[in-house]
């Protein structure tokens, strides 16, 4: 008779079904271990591909903004082409930038608004910009930006240079106010005087040198900027300001090593009536007019008064005496009349100097139109008042005297000899109608509601 056989498998057996099924466990384990680490790089992927996606955007906005800053500039300058290819309504323009190709069939393009292309006077245009990078799978990523701009000025801080600036003096000072509080040349002209002083006099050099700002004994009541290098402050030197406490001479919180500036080159009018001889009068009251001849010399007891607004253009080259005064000569501008002097030789203002009668250091505007740096000589002296707005980024200027000078200078190098006081005056920093825009505000729109808001300004075109 044959043996019954067991009813149970033998743990030989057994053994092996447990390990097949731990196996078998293990590999389902590392399946979905093996699926969730693919899933996880997959999606990482897809958010790098994204954020990157998005980041293009971005820069796509920016240079869509770039190209309506550089149109406004080119028509400010005077270029008829400045608005080619923009559509406009007489007043807003916009454009469409497209074929933007970011590889693997990925496109982008770009809608820049302007609300207008012809801003008056003291407005401040908007552009709105609405960039879009479309993927060749997933929903295009978008990106608005609304850029606010600002005719730049000339004068937007009081003694400025490119090189250095020195006082010599032992007892200079630097302080401000604002001749026009009101933003409104319609209104009465604030002259400079104790009660409306303030601190934001400031002195800056886009230099990164050493002594590139040597203040020695001057007492700035307001700011000094460097482009690298900390001032030099004397013994009896200071800078503060209102919010100074009384025991700080020299206040940190007023220093910056960090300023950085651009000079525009500025050029003569290539028009004018040729002026063959200097009177005594040059102008007629209540009409803008524009002169030119190669240098004005007065010494003596010679009185050059200014009748109206007058522009004068100095043709003489560089290094040749352009405008001299000496003796005890001087150029008066009477309230209400005004003088522009464009001027490429060199410039000696001394005797009475400039007897600028108007409250405003505007009514005297000196430009330096030489370009090599250095290539220009500028001296101012006296005892008296000067109010008076230089712009002469390539010359030398120096200042000798111990009277207010009222205004802004701007040059290559900037010297003060004696104890004169300098008072900038707040109120050029907003002057220019014919100056380059720049950027005051910058800001990425990421609200819906307001997105919404904006977005019928890209439809339809």
């Amino acid at each position: 008779m044959r043996p019954h056989p067991h009813p149970f498998p033998s743990p030989r057996r057994r053994q092996r079904g447990s390990v097949l099924i731990v196996a078998l466990l293990l590999m389902a384990v590392i399946a979905l271990m093996l699926a969730s680490y693919l899933g996880l790089n997959l999606n990482s992927t897809r958010q790098a591909q994204r954020a990157f996606h998005g980041s293009a955007a971005l820069n796509l906005a920016e240079t869509g903004a770039e190209e309506a800053v550089w149109s406004f500039n080119r028509a400010t300058a005077g270029h008829a082409d400045a608005w080619q290819g923009w559509a406009d309504d007489g007043k807003a323009a916009w454009r469409r930038f497209d074929d933007f190709d970011f590889t693997r069939q990925t496109r982008g393009s770009v809608q820049v608004y302007t609300t207008s292309r012809q801003p008056a006077p003291g407005v401040n245009p908007r552009i709105m910009v609405l960039a879009s990078v479309s993927p060749p799978d997933g929903t295009p990523l978008t990106r608005m930006l609304e850029v606010t701009l600002r005719r730049r000025s000339y004068f937007a801080s009081g003694l400025v240079a490119k090189d250095s600036i020195t006082f010599s003096g032992t007892n200079t000072s630097v302080d401000s106010w604002d001749s026009d509080p009101d933003d409104n040349p319609a209104t009465a002209a604030v002259p400079y005087g104790p009660g409306v002083r303030r601190d934001r006099g400031i002195v800056a050099s886009t230099s990164f040198v050493n002594q590139a700002v040597l203040l020695n004994h001057a007492d700035v009541w307001g700011y000094v900027y460097t482009g690298g290098a900390l001032p030099v402050v004397g013994n009896n030197g200071s800078i503060r300001g209102a919010d100074t406490p009384e025991d700080v001479t020299v206040d940190p919180n007023r220093i910056a090593t960090d300023f950085i500036a651009e000079f525009p080159p500025v050029f003569s009018p290539e028009h004018g009536t040729h002026l063959l001889s200097v009177g005594a009068t040059l102008g007629t009251v209540g009409e803008t007019t524009v002169w030119r001849c190669p240098a004005i010399q007065l010494n003596g007891n010679k009185t050059l008064t200014i009748l109206g607004h007058v522009t004068l253009i100095l043709t003489a080259g560089p290094g040749i005496s352009a405008l001299d005064i000496t003796g005890n000569a001087s150029i008066l501008i009477p309230e209400g009349s005004s003088l522009t002097v464009y001027v490429e030789g060199n410039v000696k203002i001394a005797g009475k100097g400039i007897g600028n009668a108007n409250a405003r250091p505007l009514a005297f505007l000196l430009w330096g139109t030489a370009q090599d740096p250095g290539g220009q000589d500028i001296q101012i002296a006296g005892n008296g008042a000067l109010k008076a707005a230089v712009y002469a980024p390539a010359a030398d200027v120096k200042i000798n005297g111990n009277g207010d000078v009222m205004g802004a200078v701007v040059a290559h190098r900037i010297t003060l000899v004696g104890n004169a006081a300098f008072h900038y005056d707040e109120s050029l920093a907003r002057y220019g109608d014919d100056t380059p825009f720049g950027i005051v505000q910058w800001r990425e729109i990421t609200a819906d509601a307001e997105r919404k808001l904006h977005t019928p300004l890209f439809s339809g075109w």
